[in-house]
């Protein structure tokens, strides 16, 4: 007998539905294996000081991101997130982001004015990190804007 044909018994067999919340849940709770880092004993950091945030991004030589955060990322809200405590804050962060890469001598770049600039490299220092050199990349207006044109009366 083919199975349309098949007399039915009265009992119905029901499939389960391919994507199971147990099936997912069970392949969520699997660890994820860490992916082969290459180890990189020298970098840059770049930090972002503005009067509103402070980015810092670390990267190897050649300009690829290892890891980066902000203070914004750490839990700061408002004006609290440019204050020297939260940029230090942002570099023990960043730190445990990047641990796997073995960073140990760091160039500096500082960008901004703001209040965390300082406190970011002193707090780079005091996380293990040998730096190596600091430099200012702050913008500088050169000339302005056009001033306007005289006033006809």
């Amino acid at each position: 007998m083919s199975e349309q044909t098949k007399p039915t018994t009265g009992t119905a067999v029901v499939a389960a539905p391919k994507n199971d919340v147990k099936a997912g849940a069970a392949a969520a709770a699997k660890p994820k294996k860490k992916k082969n880092l290459k180890a990189v004993p020298r970098g840059n950091a770049y930090v972002q000081a503005s009067y509103n945030n402070t980015i810092i991004t670390i990267t190897d030589p050649n300009g690829a991101v290892l890891g980066w955060s902000s203070s914004g990322v750490t839990g700061f809200k408002g004006p609290k997130k440019a204050t020297p405590y939260a940029a230090s804050m942002v570099v023990k962060d960043l730190m445990e982001r990047v641990a796997d890469y073995g960073v140990k001598e760091i160039n500096v770049y500082v960008k901004g004015i703001g209040g965390g600039r300082e406190s970011a490299i002193r707090a780079l220092h005091a996380n293990g990190l040998n730096v190596l050199s600091i430099t200012d990349m702050t913008p500088i207006p050169h000339n302005g804007c056009r001033p306007p044109k005289p006033r006809r009366v």
